[in-house]
């Protein structure tokens, strides 16, 4: 590096938590000088979703070269960092301890600090990758497979959890159903592909909302809703259209979500809202609460569809934020399979 390049933070991000090895290598929490991302994606098809077992092997084969090829491709070594940064959870514990212990070897041999990443703070950092200008106090908006969470986001490192799944998150109904209408894994993908081919008013399933001004988030009712209608109309030897279902299921989805999020708008008067997640990728949720928001006042933010999913780069640019606070881990950092977020 250059005499200038030297007082630059340059930190390696590792996330391994399910079933994507990925690395990035970010320039002061702005310039992403590299995004390598391995995917499982093919090879847990053929089980209708993650097995854990595999995805902690695939990850052992796939870490050390997804690092390099990162280093590599921003032309840089282990002696240029400043920190690298790794998701310690939540996520699948096997998956988890690979690039834990990854990265603390690494972190170890090459003399600079390690930090410790949560998950879930590193899908609203993505937000922060490609919009420079956001202002505090921000709501977030959490979607996952894993999660459904609204965060009241004060300022760096200080969230407080508004409301939050309380049985199914919003990605893993997706999943679920989408595997019973045969459309495979990942579900969220395809659900919203063929839901572009069906009438999202065929049928009327079911919106928890829950208590009044309760922000939790349950989806466990509308996903068994949707199964008891195939149910019933296999037994009376009726066809279904897919299509249709699909439609109506994910219209279903993305009502609670814009309602629950309209509803901590109005609770916490916040100018802009942050959508992160998987599920963050989904066109229909995204249209909705742009349209909603926008009669309101409100600014909405969301990641490229490449940052909405697990990826590295999310995990270096939230570890940005903690090597300028002095946020180190020790090395007996551990993988924590049910980290929350506070």
């Amino acid at each position: 590096m250059t005499e200038s390049q030297k007082s630059n933070v340059v930190i390696l991000g590792i996330e391994t938590s399910c079933d994507e090895t990925s690395a990035a290598v970010l320039l002061n929490g702005r310039d992403l000088r590299s995004h390598v991302i391995s995917s499982q994606i093919t090879t847990h098809q053929k089980y209708g979703g993650v097995v854990p077992e595999i995805a902690s092997r695939e990850h052992s084969l796939h870490f050390q070269p997804v690092v390099q090829q990162a280093l590599d491709e921003a032309k840089l070594t282990f002696r240029d960092l400043s920190a690298i940064a790794v998701t310690y959870g939540p996520g699948l514990v096997g998956s988890l301890l690979v690039g834990v212990s990854g990265a603390k070897a690494m972190a170890y041999a090459a003399g600079v600090p390690l930090i410790g990443i949560n998950h879930l703070e590193a899908h609203i950092y993505a937000n922060f990758l490609e919009h420079q200008d956001l202002k505090f106090p921000l709501l977030a908006l959490l979607v996952s497979g894993g999660h459904t969470h609204l965060i009241l986001f004060e300022a760096h490192g200080q969230y407080k959890v508004l409301g939050h799944t309380r049985d199914d998150a919003a990605g893993e109904a997706l999943d679920k159903v989408a595997r019973t209408l045969g459309l495979g894994y990942p579900g969220g993908p395809q659900i919203q592909r063929i839901a572009q081919e069906g009438n999202a008013e065929a049928f009327n399933f079911p919106r928890a909302m829950l208590e009044p001004g309760s922000l939790d988030f349950s989806f466990s009712g509308m996903k068994s809703a949707v199964l008891n209608t195939l149910n019933s109309a296999h037994m009376r030897g009726e066809t279904l259209s897919v299509p249709d279902i699909a439609a109506s299921f994910q219209q279903a989805v993305v009502d609670v979500l814009v309602r629950k999020a309209l509803l901590a708008i109005k609770e916490t008067r916040v100018k802009t809202l942050l959508l992160a997640g998987g599920v963050a990728a989904n066109r229909l949720l995204r249209e909705t609460l742009d349209q909603k928001l926008a009669e309101k006042g409100v600014c909405l933010v969301y990641p490229s569809p490449i940052f909405c999913t697990d990826n590295g780069a999310m995990i270096a640019t939230a570890g940005y934020y903690h090597y300028l606070k002095g946020d180190f881990a020790p090395w007996t950092l551990n993988a924590v399979p049910g980290l929350g977020l506070v």
